[in-house]
């Protein structure tokens, strides 16, 4: 069977714009598919939760898996918990918590609309990007409860999972402390391809939890 990929998102892929002339995270995706297999980039550097229902009505009437990466950009609304001062732990996890509450509604917003389409689904945690110690200890702990919620959200709808912090783990992954490098990219669409079924592991119809790229990309 064919298939036809759509990228729902942010900047994760939607990359083309920081890879210095290396191939994006859709076009690695292009050269690991089989013949017959297409992939339609809808993701949009900066999204946000609130920006999915526009890029589900420009889904393409033959699409057969959805694959989504979104919540950094939500997240990234809310660094100033990590200099807010508190005058115990308690209040700082109550400020984690109402937070996380939030960003909870809006990605089961999102998830609900994605189980709408009817398609195999496949979500994306959020990496740890690549900052400087001591800020990469602190936003890598902050990140915790977020991705909590995709995960949480993910299993409990029984849609696929794409773990991307153990894949995208490694400076060069990287093309500023936030967006994938042409070597991240590459690594992500390895992922994808494992998560639809059509890379290293081949198909199934479980459901998978992909949290490492499998074997190296094709050179495009």
């Amino acid at each position: 069977m064919n298939g036809h990929i759509a990228l729902l998102g942010d900047s994760i892929f939607d990359n083309a714009a920081y890879t210095r002339g290396e191939p994006d995270v859709v076009t690695h995706l292009l050269n690991r598919l089989p013949a017959g297999w297409r992939a339609t980039l809808l993701a949009v550097d900066g999204s946000t939760t609130g920006a999915i229902p526009d890029q589900l009505g420009r889904l393409p009437a033959d699409v057969t898996h959805l694959v989504v990466a979104i919540g950094g950009n939500d997240v990234l609304a809310h660094t100033d918990l990590i200099s807010l001062p508190c005058r115990s732990t308690a209040e700082a996890l109550g400020l984690f918590g109402d937070r996380v509450r939030r960003f909870e509604a809006s990605y089961r917003r999102v998830m609900n609309m994605l189980l709408e389409q009817g398609l195999p689904t496949a979500v994306c945690t959020i990496y740890n990007g690549n900052f400087e110690p001591p800020s990469s200890d602190l936003l890598r702990l902050a990140l915790i409860p977020f991705n909590d919620v995709i995960l949480r959200t993910a299993f409990e709808a029984r849609v696929d999972l794409i773990e991307l912090r153990p894949i995208c783990s490694e400076p060069a992954d990287y093309a500023n402390p936030i967006e994938p490098s042409g070597t991240g990219g590459a690594k992500i669409a390895a992922a994808i391809a494992r998560a639809v079924g059509v890379g290293a592991e081949g198909s199934g119809s479980c459901s998978r939890v992909v949290a490492h790229p499998g074997s190296p990309a094709r050179a495009p």
